[in-house]
């Protein structure tokens, strides 16, 4: 069997289909496989903000065009950034194990979240790590950052903010793992629905080739990740939305935290339920349940305004 795999041209990207490449090649017998690199139009509009632009979806909705038209046979994603409705003919085939879940703090001088001066800029276009961060200290501002991670990296450098925050498994994958000042843990950052992990997306026809990818699933996080996942598909959220959300198993159960925040950090609406691993959604849409009888769709509507 020979595999196309669709990636970004981002080092952070290529990472991630190299490694799912090398899995292949390893766990599907007589399996080849080839990297078709694409430009998007997200990697490319970094003048404007994401949701300008068709926000995270229309990176991975560019992959898709690509394997609809048979130029590729899957996609390879960073699970935070798939919407949480996947679109008619395609399916997420694996969930490979989860990597570092949390955020990562990126500061000169050691400095902390905590101990940033009063005033600091700080960079992230996500508004569920501004939100959060504004709640513990909203003497500090946030702006946006785009580009990849050497990009953000080199404005930082630059001198254009005083910290930035991405994804800590993003920096470990890359060999970074020296840039990161503090690791935010989900109890002071709680993370985005399957960050650190990563998926393959194929079309749903391919039952062969579904086959074949079943082998790299990893159960556990493939728990998590649903769990995590249903809270954003209750709460119509998407990956621009201030909602976080985390799940960890122990015993066979399921502990699932998720909050809904507005972007200011003036109010903080977070919860935590707990179910049968075999459950996993449904915990999670009993969850965002929970999140919307105390207000939280009040809270999204005003964000979405």
């Amino acid at each position: 069997m020979h595999i196309r795999i669709a990636t970004r041209k981002s080092l952070l990207a290529l990472w991630q289909a190299e490694h799912v490449a090398a899995l292949l090649r390893e766990h599907v017998a007589g399996c080849t496989v080839e990297l078709v690199p694409l430009s998007t139009r997200g990697d490319e509009g970094l003048d404007r903000s994401l949701p300008k632009i068709g926000g995270k979806g229309l990176v991975i909705t560019e992959l898709e065009v690509a394997m609809k038209e048979g130029r590729a046979d899957i996609a390879v994603h960073s699970m935070k950034d798939v919407p949480a409705h996947m679109p008619d003919g395609f399916r997420l085939a694996a969930i490979l194990e989860r990597g570092n879940p949390c955020d990562a703090l990126v500061a000169a001088g050691g400095l902390t979240l905590e101990t940033l001066p009063e005033g600091a800029r700080i960079g992230s276009s996500s508004l569920r790590r501004q939100a959060q961060i504004l709640a513990r200290r909203p003497d500090v501002s946030v702006h946006p950052l785009r580009g990849n991670v050497q990009t953000r990296l080199a404005k930082l450098d630059a001198g254009e903010f005083d910290a930035i925050v991405l994804a800590a498994a993003g920096l470990e994958r890359l060999g970074l793992e020296e840039r990161i000042a503090e690791v935010l843990d989900p109890e002071r950052m709680l993370p985005a629905a399957g960050q650190g992990v990563i998926g393959i997306e194929c079309p749903d026809d391919r039952d062969e080739l579904i086959a074949a990818l079943a082998v790299l699933q990893h159960a556990d996080s493939a728990a998590t990740t649903a769990a995590e996942r249903a809270v954003a598909h209750r709460l119509e959220a998407d990956c621009q939305s201030p909602v976080a959300s985390y799940a960890t198993l122990a015993g066979g159960r399921v502990t699932l935290t998720a909050l809904v925040a507005r972007a200011d950090g003036s109010e903080v609406l977070r919860a935590t339920r707990t179910g049968p691993v075999g459950e996993a959604r449904a915990t999670g849409l009993a969850l965002a349940d929970e999140l919307l009888a105390a207000g939280a769709a009040q809270i999204l509507a005003d964000e979405a305004a």
